[in-house]
């Protein structure tokens, strides 16, 4: 629905190793495409083990030998500074990249997305310096410390749905830690990433800290996840494939792992909600960008006595979502990331319809070009039906009816998901006991998506386990090292 992409030029496709763009080994090449139009964005070098290996070397010698984990906690936070100016700086076309290559939506990119990843790096920018051990208090007479040293060279493999957002969470606080680090983008998304590399270049991170190898899951991430030199990994994405790196990260060298994965999450309206507020949340939790979200609330749970009402206002406000062109600042809705995604979201559909679900509005595919699926409400879903269990990651809603606190917790929780929840109530007794029962890594009461630099995020159960945001975050890139020595003639222990 938009030209803009075929007159972008798009500056940077190659790998980015040890502080310049080169082409893989092989010369391999894949084509990213533009999901609103379906058309060619840019052909990209394709990285595969070999291609990691050089990154992952260059990695360990600005490790090993280069400065930056050697740079005191205020060098490294001045560099981030000027990184998160860099990334303010060129909001424009970050923004761009996002739009054409993943069908985002340029205004809630460039107005909110990048300054939360600037933001991000100015936060853990700010905990560079404050990294410290602690003193112990021993049984006998020795003294002894603890030390915080950065774990070393880390992979990331950063997902599609949120290039810059996740860039920032993964990069910023293992930068602050003193890390230097490998980097795959998703195939469908690489562009981003890859004008980062060039910030970081600008911004004077070392050569070696960043580098940045495009490529396939079952290549290039596969090649991340079990390299031996590699000493820790982050991946968020799939349950399905963090199981995979799990496996390979414990097959190789036992590197840990920090996960975040699927999600099926609660959003649950008692009967005192306020019920505009309940159904404008619950709107938001499933349709921004596209529903492509793993804290999307996409099991809704509304108490009987308010059903109808809620499924009323949410059914108004669902077809009133304007579609359209993703430069456009009053679209709200643009395409799906890839076809793949897309076929999947209409098959998710089709289940829904058979399985006995109402489709209420929406449910079908828009326009002979790009991967647009219309905003889709279903009601009278229960809980054993697909669109009830499967993570589907698009712009599909499920309303399920509940009658006690007791029940919905059960039914809440009757998933293998446990990623974040929604609680809308005017009772603090409800809001509480929810609060503590349900099995999620985050519990949103009166508000949804809040996601923050200083709030911890990660999930439970099969959503993975490691925490990113927040300080929590810092400890997957550092390790704790005790030191102890004997004291002699001391007058006080």
């Amino acid at each position: 629905m938009s030209s803009k992409a075929a007159t972008h030029e798009i500056k940077f496709t190659k790998l980015f190793i040890n502080g310049e763009f080169v082409d893989s080994i092989s010369g391999n090449t894949f084509e990213t495409i533009d999901p609103a139009t379906e058309e060619v964005l840019a052909t990209v070098a394709e990285g595969r083990a070999e291609d990691v290996d050089l990154a992952v070397k260059a990695a360990r010698e600005a490790f090993d030998n280069g400065p930056w984990p050697r740079l005191s906690g205020e060098a490294r936070r001045k560099i981030m500074l000027k990184f998160a100016d860099l990334i303010d700086e060129n909001a424009d076309e970050l923004a761009t990249l996002e739009v054409i290559d993943g069908g985002k939506l340029f205004g809630p990119v460039r107005y909110f997305e990048v300054g939360i990843s600037s933001e991000t790096f100015r936060y853990f920018a700010g905990a560079a310096d404050k990294i410290r051990g602690a003193t112990l208090k021993m049984s006998s007479n020795i003294q002894a410390y603890t030390l915080r040293e950065p774990i070393g060279v880390v992979g990331h493999i950063i997902p599609w749905n949120g290039p810059a957002y996740m860039f920032a969470t993964k990069v910023a606080p293992a930068l602050a830690a003193g890390c230097t680090m490998v980097i795959k983008p998703a195939e469908t998304t690489p562009l981003t990433v890859l004008f980062f590399a060039h910030l970081s270049k600008l911004a004077g991170v070392p050569d070696g800290v960043i580098n940045v190898v495009n490529g396939f899951g079952k290549t290039a991430g596969a090649a991340i996840s079990s390299h031996m030199d590699i000493d820790a990994v982050t991946f968020t994405g799939s349950t399905e494939v963090g199981r995979t790196v799990m496996h390979a990260a414990a097959a190789s060298n036992l590197k840990p792992v920090s996960l975040e994965l699927g999600g099926k999450s609660p959003f649950i309206v008692f009967d005192d909600a306020d019920v505009d507020k309940a159904a404008e949340l619950a709107l938001m939790g499933n349709l921004m960008n596209k529903g492509e979200m793993c804290v999307a609330g996409s099991r809704i749970f509304v108490q009987e006595g308010i059903y109808d009402v809620f499924v009323k206002k949410l059914e108004a406000m669902v077809k009133g979502w304007p579609m359209g062109d993703p430069f456009d600042l009053a679209t709200r809705h643009g395409p799906q990331n890839n076809k793949q995604q897309y076929e999947k979201i209409l098959s998710c559909i089709e289940h829904g319809k058979k399985e006995g679900a109402t489709l209420v509005t929406g449910g079908k595919p828009i326009g002979k070009k790009g991967y647009y699926i219309e905003p889709t409400l279903f009601t009278d879903v229960t809980d054993d039906m697909t669109i009830a269990k499967e993570e589907i990651f698009g712009p599909v809603i499920s309303v399920l009816k509940f009658k006690t606190i007791e029940e919905v917790i059960k039914r809440a929780n009757a998933t293998k998901y446990g990623l974040t929840s929604g609680v809308m109530t005017k009772n603090i007794d409800t809001a509480n006991t929810v609060s503590r029962s349900i099995r999620a890594g985050a519990v949103w009461v009166n508000c949804y998506i809040a996601l923050d630099r200083d709030a911890p995020h990660g999930g439970y159960k099969m959503s993975g386990f490691g925490r990113e945001q927040g300080l929590e975050a810092l400890e997957h890139y550092l390790q704790v090292k005790t030191v102890a020595t004997p004291i002699y003639d001391s007058p006080w222990l």
